[in-house]
């Protein structure tokens, strides 16, 4: 738990290496959705790149400021998470890098801005809005609801833990979707009555950070 309201790189390195450790754990459940209209990777390829990350971590410069350690973790997934995973999650820690800066701590505030360049990020490089039944159908209510709470001058804790349900409910919507984007979208309405896997995998990367960083 951090003693501080604003976010460190110790705070940072926490929450991913929790958020790995997680995937690895689900990745079987993971793929398993993902064979319902897509590929059967999306487990598989998160858990290859997670299961390097948690290797590496722990040799990465631990003096780096958070945004030259979020622009690590970009790289990095990019480098080792195949598929259009890759692309996206790689696009997430990367645009929460430029909008971090070299500000040497996080607060709740840049936070948010820094969740809201990845959603942006996110609608960017996969063309995608809420409801074609993607990743981004469990991001962007998360990071909307983060801003609005902390808008209301809650906690970061209470902030974050509201972001996660939205997650989670965001992911949970996606079952009676019709995808339209990826390779899910070639099934069309067969793809209806399943959770989007890239949805399970952002509501645990969000639901990770209201465990580690508040």
């Amino acid at each position: 738990m951090t003693t501080d309201t604003n976010l460190t790189r110790t705070d940072l390195e926490r929450w991913i290496l929790d958020f790995a450790d997680q995937i690895i754990q689900q990745h079987l459940t993971l793929s398993d959705l993902d064979a319902a209209s897509g590929d059967a990777d999306h487990g598989s390829n998160m858990e290859r790149g997670m299961s390097a990350l948690l290797k590496s971590v722990p040799d990465w410069d631990a003096a780096a400021t958070p945004g030259e350690f979020l622009k690590d973790v970009g790289l990095h997934i990019v480098s080792s998470v195949g598929g259009s995973s890759g692309a996206l999650y790689g696009t997430i820690f990367l645009r929460m890098a430029r909008a971090v800066g070299d500000a040497p701590t996080i607060s709740p505030g840049l936070l948010s801005d820094a969740f809201e360049a990845a959603t942006q990020g996110v609608s960017e490089r996969g063309k995608v809005k809420q409801g074609d039944k993607t990743m981004f159908d469990a991001l962007a209510p998360s990071v909307q609801t983060l801003k609005a709470k902390l808008t209301e001058e809650k906690s970061l804790s209470e902030a974050l833990r509201s972001a996660a349900t939205a997650a989670e409910a965001g992911r949970d919507a996606t079952a009676d979707m019709v995808a339209r984007k990826g390779k899910s979208s070639y099934a069309r309405e067969n793809s209806r009555g399943f959770i989007d896997p890239g949805a399970v995998s952002v509501a645990m990367l969000i639901r990770s950070a209201a465990r580690t960083l508040a």
